[in-house]
């Protein structure tokens, strides 16, 4: 049977939405569309016919009509004037050679912090797995722990980081976020703390509450020069309030702690090896696993020098993927870990299925073995990006303060007052498609900042900026509104 959506249930998830600063339909089609893209309505539910939601409303059924009429033609509900719509995302109608460029009519895509394969690389990998699955195809293909060749690429590549790793201890996965499952089934659970530095990757925050664990956020500080003009802000930054983190572990003993210490996502922070060393042996004492995602530390932007974090101690998982080194499109990443407790990893990860993918396996082992042939290019490209967004924030946004990147895909941007929610919400309007500032937080966190990624190519990074720009103006211009679309309901923490 269809879900659906009740009146009462709609009701309660709009909160207090009226606030009269724009006609009501408008003002109702933009806090279910916010709700929509933040998933606290789920994909392909069924809304509340016209009627019984006016109904539960106190609204008059015509504005409701109006307002569902709005999502229709936005792309966020399916289906005719009269029936009972279904909630959706719009459709992608760019050819597939420009994924994450725009979306429908040309609106430019700032939600992911994704870059496109590095073309010639990644396809002369696959001609070679192809050439060489013949010797491969007398076997049953089913491999819970990956293809040799390729764990021994992935260890070849932490020894001469300084970690000395055997084949044995690396799972080979279909992803870092398929691997955080997999630790997360393994090492948390209902009842289960997770500590997780805040703000952070907001696919790990939601995998974490889908685990029902409950998390346990340790701020990051604030960037040094927060209070200066933009084009002052400068890439040293306090890093992470290792005081705080050693507290939190001493008191909370979370089962474990998730941390993104290189190039942290969405602040582009890089942390030393004195605090990495400090967190170790904290997480050790307290008993808890210390899990670090590693997908960023290739993209290395200032030469910032630093050892893995496993290298300061046994107890520690490492996560890592080629996703933002090659292509997302790969779906190829690892768990590094201890062979006992990788153990455990390979039990969970044979309940979820039974393996990857061999040909994507193949031309990931060539890739790993031959890793900085495309980055010297990738970096460079990254860091005229970086220097031509960092340029436009303090042309045309000149009281926002972006934090400056030691590394990464991404900006983290304090706004000059709560706006972030608004931004979001109004941004399709202006050609552009943000994730709001809470998407990286806990309990409705970081309304007064916003992740910008430099991942566009220059001329689209001015495009978007310029219609940065334009939404902040007209929230400016309308204060009401933006406390309206601001106070939508928090996202709802497990």
């Amino acid at each position: 049977m269809s879900a659906s959506l009740s009146p009462l249930a709609l009701a309660r998830l709009l909160g207090a939405w009226h606030l009269g600063a724009a006609p009501a339909y408008r003002e109702l089609a933009d806090v279910v569309r916010l709700l929509i893209m933040d998933g606290r309505i789920p994909l392909e539910v069924a809304l509340p016919s016209e009627r019984a939601l006016a109904q539960a409303l106190g609204l008059s059924r015509t504005t409701v009509t109006a307002a569902y009429a709005a999502l229709r033609e936005q792309g966020f509900l399916s289906g005719g004037q009269g029936s009972r719509g279904r909630t959706g995302i719009p459709h992608r109608t760019v050819p597939v050679s420009a994924p994450g460029i725009a979306l429908p009519d040309g609106i430019l895509d700032l939600a992911y912090a994704s870059l496109p394969a590095t073309g010639e690389v990644v396809h002369r990998a696959f001609a070679d797995a192809l050439s060489d699955l013949p010797a491969l195809l007398p076997g049953f293909g089913y491999d819970a722990v990956g293809f040799p060749a390729l764990r021994e690429a992935i260890a070849e590549r932490y020894t001469a980081a300084g970690v000395p790793t055997t084949p044995s201890q690396i799972l080979v996965t279909s992803g870092a976020q398929h691997a955080l499952n997999i630790v997360l089934r393994t090492l948390a659970g209902r009842q289960h703390k997770v500590l997780v530095d805040h703000p952070t990757y907001p696919n790990a925050l939601d995998a974490i509450r889908a685990s029902g664990s409950r998390i346990i956020p340790v701020p990051l500080p604030p960037a040094t020069s927060a209070g200066a003009p933009s084009a002052a802000v400068e890439a040293a930054t306090p890093g992470w309030d290792m005081d705080m983190m050693v507290a939190a572990l001493q008191e909370q003993r979370p089962a474990m702690a998730y941390v993104v210490p290189d190039f942290h996502n969405p602040t582009g922070r890089l942390m030393s090896d004195l605090q990495r060393r400090r967190l170790v042996r904290a997480a050790a004492a307290a008993g808890t696993v210390l899990v670090v995602d590693e997908t960023l530390r290739e993209l290395n932007l200032d030469g910032g020098t630093t050892s893995p974090l496993a290298a300061f101690g046994p107890a520690v998982v490492s996560i890592g993927s080629l996703s933002k080194s090659h292509w997302a499109g790969l779906r190829t990443g690892w768990i590094r870990a201890e062979e006992d407790l990788l153990g455990r990893f390979i039990a969970t990860r044979t309940t979820m299925d039974l393996g990857g993918p061999v040909v994507e396996q193949l031309a990931a082992a060539g890739l790993v073995r031959s890793l900085d042939e495309p980055l010297g290019a990738r970096l460079a490209t990254l860091r005229g990006n970086r220097a031509v967004l960092l340029d436009l924030l303090t042309e045309h946004l000149p009281d926002w303060r972006p934090e400056r990147p030691a590394g990464g895909l991404t900006v983290w941007c304090r706004l000059p007052n709560a706006a972030s929610t608004a931004l979001t919400v109004i941004a399709p309007e202006f050609g552009i498609r943000l994730a709001a500032g809470p998407r990286f937080g806990a309990g409705g966190a970081f309304e007064q900042y916003l992740r910008v990624p430099f991942t566009l190519p220059p001329d689209k990074l001015e495009a978007a900026v310029l219609a940065l720009r334009s939404a902040q103006d007209r929230l400016d211009a309308a204060p009401q509104l933006r406390r309206t679309l601001t106070n939508a309901p928090a996202v709802a923490i497990a």
